[in-house]
């Protein structure tokens, strides 16, 4: 009997290795979760447009659109007030604020788009200044939340969520790139990572527990 013992507990170092290998994968699936996709689908200014014969001294209204997208399979996002402003630069030394819009807080279920967006009056001054001779204009958009994921059956705290854009416009006052711009993030948001490494760590503690490790 003595000599089995041996390989007796080989195979449940191995036996629990395997396990332990199998449920930090599973962790790892199961509590990752990844950043909303934001971008610009729409933005227009009428007083741009040169067909239209307005000017920025009759009318600054600012027409636009984000689009949030959540590709999580399994994980909701909740946000908070979303801000978006608009500077006259997308230099950010060099800009002003021109004007701000806020979109109300929202739920987003998995692997769901939302569309959001309004009008906004612009200030008329910094708005005639950043249009170039040819009647172009290049602005810079910020987006900035707070958002907390819906895992399973509990919520994690609240991160901030900041993304900016470049958005350049044409003579018509509608933005060149006619596909969405990428609304882009000036710094990592590492936060809800470390959240996860902290459950992850006391589920490890847990299965060690119960294998009689410690």
């Amino acid at each position: 009997m003595t000599d089995s013992e041996p390989g007796g507990c080989c195979r449940c170092c191995c036996s629990f290795i395997f396990t332990l290998g199998l449920t930090s994968l599973f962790m790892w699936l199961s509590l990752r979760v990844d950043n909303p996709k934001c971008s610009v689908q729409y933005f227009y200014l009428p007083a741009l447009n040169k067909t239209l014969g307005l000017n920025t001294s009759t009318n600054s209204t600012l027409d636009f659109q984000l689009s949030l997208d959540n590709g999580n399979k399994d994980k909701g996002i909740y946000y908070d007030a979303v801000n978006v402003t608009f500077h006259d630069n997308p230099n950010r030394s060099l800009s002003h604020l021109m004007g701000d819009y806020t979109i109300l807080g929202f739920y987003q279920g998995h692997q769901k788009k939302a569309k959001k967006g309004g009008s906004v009056e612009l200030n008329r001054t910094l708005l005639s200044r950043a249009v170039f001779p040819n009647g172009s204009a290049v602005f810079r958009v910020d987006m900035a939340t707070r958002v907390r994921f819906k895992i399973l059956f509990w919520k994690t705290k609240k991160y901030s969520l900041v993304r900016e854009a470049s958005v350049e416009v044409n003579d018509q006052g509608i933005k060149v790139n006619k596909k969405g711009i990428r609304l882009n993030s000036s710094a990592p948001q590492p936060g809800y990572y470390r959240a996860l490494v902290g459950v992850f760590l006391s589920s490890l503690v847990l299965i060690s527990l119960n294998f009689g490790i410690f």
